[in-house]
């Protein structure tokens, strides 16, 4: 019998999760030249990384020969003040992602159960899966979660429920009234995960007080990370914020050294940089109006977005066509047959000019 036969029939059906297409990899497909290549695929900020987390990972880099921090201290210390929660409360992750599946390996087992939402981020099923146990997609709303649908669909098995807000890749957003409300009637032997790595982008009035819940829902876990705002996707920070209980169980399981010392000295110093993220909400404001003003002249429709993307719909199953001629102008969005959207392309909001090529292309795409 061959090795790789002897593991989990639950691993070999693991659909890996599919990135998206990195520059370098256009440039040789088409030949064309890196710089000249705009990608809008994967939800990073255009307006590149914080200046003073740029400033403090280049001084960390003298120090690369020693183990980082394992305990992450200082980072912990200014998240505990920032978020006014124990230090105790947070674990720290290599990118949120990386809580995510502490969570399902804490709490998910084969035989348990986890409940998500149609169109949700695919790390949900990836990460359940990944431990035996088994996912229930519960279908969307309007491309959002169906948060009463999804409370009918938990089962005596189920052990966690995954809800992103704002959700990617549909960018729909899920009102803090209603959040609150699933949460008093939810069993609290259910972990809640609330995904809210898009969070830094919803204008204030729309932001859930979700920190302050933690004080009334143990069952409760909040995933933020450094990856998108602050523009740090290629260092991959996050964390995740929580009682201390459910705290103490993930980071018994967590690897030693799992965020790295340039990730913590960046992460430091990003928290501080209250102008980069003003200026990044900014741009990224102006840069949806740019889009969705060129898509509604096009005539074509699109999910309203809570993020800093959002999801068109290309009919007449032309979706995958239109990916490619974009891909030939040196343009690189998200095809989302893999959230069952085969209609729907997703676009990164870019800088005005990146938004700009890209709505000139689109249109002499669908011409």
């Amino acid at each position: 019998m061959n090795l790789c036969d002897l593991a989990p029939e639950y691993i070999h059906s693991i659909a890996p999760y599919q990135p998206g297409k990195p520059i370098s990899e256009l440039a040789r497909e088409m030949g064309l030249d890196e710089h000249s290549i705009i990608k809008l695929a994967s939800n990073e900020n255009p307006f590149g990384t914080s200046p003073l987390a740029l400033e403090a990972m280049e001084k960390a880099l003298k120090e690369v020969m020693r183990y980082p921090d394992g305990n992450g201290f200082e980072l912990k210390t200014a998240l505990s003040k920032k978020y006014a929660v124990d230090s105790d409360q947070i674990m720290l992750g290599n990118g949120s992602n990386d809580v995510l599946e502490l969570a399902a390996r804490v709490f998910l087992k084969p035989g348990a159960s986890a409940v998500y939402s149609q169109h949700a981020f695919a790390v949900y099923p990836l990460v359940t899966q990944a431990v035996g146990a088994n996912g229930i997609s519960v279908p969307a709303k309007n491309f959002g979660h169906d948060l009463d649908a999804m409370l009918e669909a938990i089962t005596p098995e189920t052990r966690v429920v995954f809800i992103a807000n704002p959700n990617n890749p549909t960018g729909t957003f899920v009102a803090a009234a209603d959040l609150l409300r699933f949460l008093k009637r939810i069993s609290p032997d259910v972990l809640v995960v609330l995904d809210e790595a898009y969070n830094e982008y919803l204008p204030e009035a729309s932001k859930a007080n979700s920190i302050e819940w933690l004080n009334r829902f143990p069952n409760l876990l909040i995933t933020r990370t450094f990856s998108k705002i602050y523009g740090m996707a290629g260092i991959r920070v996050g964390f995740g914020l929580s009682h201390t209980h459910l705290a103490g169980l993930m980071n018994r399981i967590r690897q030693p050294f799992n965020v790295n010392s340039i990730g913590l000295s960046g992460a430091l110093a990003a928290i501080n940089d209250i102008e980069f993220v003003k200026r990044s909400y900014t741009l990224n404001l102006a840069g949806m109006l740019q889009i969705t003003t060129g898509l509604d002249r096009l005539g074509i429709e699109y999910i309203p977005s809570y993020g800093n993307f959002l999801s068109f719909c290309v009919r007449d199953g032309k979706a995958i066509t239109v990916y490619q001629h974009l891909l030939k102008k040196g343009i690189i969005v998200r095809p989302l047959g893999i959230y069952e959207m085969p209609q729907h392309l997703r676009v990164t909001i870019g800088l005005e000019s990146e938004n700009h090529k890209f709505l000139q292309s689109l249109e002499s795409a669908i011409k």
